[in-house]
């Protein structure tokens, strides 16, 4: 099923469809290293019997390789071919997967202790969605907010594999990531507290191939391009890296996480 996204805020409002690229997606976008949970789980967020709503869950990254905290998971996504992928890595896991739009959600009222967005919370409609996860989640419950992006100034082979994507798709506005907090709208304000955030920088470990998985698993390129510029950019991309990369590689990257509360 065809998931056209368009935002007027987002790559100038060009469309982008996450469905195009979910094998690659499940593939190549399950990088976040250990210190990145970590700090999830120093938070007590996310384990020990908590029941858990990922929105935006894509691929399950979040609620698989949290499973063995023993928090209780569900996952939303807007993509039908993300949800298959997710269910289909998370077979023998307990886990709840739902194809459906976040601001569409209808969980009843105190479901849930914790609501996780991962790499997915500037697509929503927050004026709406805000209200529906306040009123999901317990009394004292948490929002927690992650990302987590290369760093193009900072890192050469990142830099210049961005740098090509720009050529391919000038309006990408997931393009210059710098290390920053995340940014919370003001309409949170009405009903949670911002109780803590935090960022830091990690390198992510990749090869060749695996670089190139997961540039072509971002938006700018598989879920947006046509197939006729998404091979030139492919065959582009891969002899950049043969040129400019080791075989193996870090990559400096950026995370960050934002933990509200409900307010009492």
């Amino acid at each position: 099923m065809i998931m056209i996204i368009k935002d007027k805020s987002i790559d100038g409002g060009k469309g982008f469809d996450w469905g195009k690229v979910s094998t690659e997606y499940a593939k190549y976008r399950d990088i976040y290293p250990q210190m990145f949970y970590q700090k999830i789980l120093d938070l007590g967020l996310c384990r020990d019997g908590q029941r858990i709503l990922d929105i935006g869950t894509g691929t399950g990254v979040l609620p698989r390789n949290m499973y063995s905290y023993g928090g209780k998971w569900t996952g939303t996504d807007i993509s039908e071919e993300q949800i298959k992928q997710a269910k289909h890595l998370s077979n023998g896991m307990n886990i709840d997967y739902k194809a459906v739009a976040t601001e569409k959600i209808d969980f009843p009222e105190g479901t849930f202790d914790v609501i996780t967005a991962c790499q997915c919370f500037w697509y929503f409609d927050h004026e709406n969605v805000m209200l529906k996860l306040y009123k999901m989640l317990k009394p004292g419950g948490k929002l927690l907010v992650l990302y987590m992006a290369w760093l193009p100034f900072e890192d050469e082979i990142a830099g210049k594999s961005e740098g090509l994507v720009l050529r391919y798709s000038p309006a990408w506005s997931g393009a210059r990531e710098t290390m920053h907090p995340i940014q919370i709208p003001n309409c949170y304000k009405q009903k949670f507290d911002l109780i803590h955030h935090e960022e830091y920088q990690l390198n992510v470990h990749f090869s060749r191939e695996s670089w190139h998985g997961r540039m072509k698993a971002c938006r700018g390129v598989g879920a947006s391009l046509s197939k006729k510029d998404l091979q030139s950019w492919e065959s582009e991309h891969l002899k950049m890296l043969s040129e400019i990369s080791p075989e193996e590689f870090d990559v400096k990257h950026c995370a960050a996480l934002a933990e509200l509360q409900v307010k009492k």
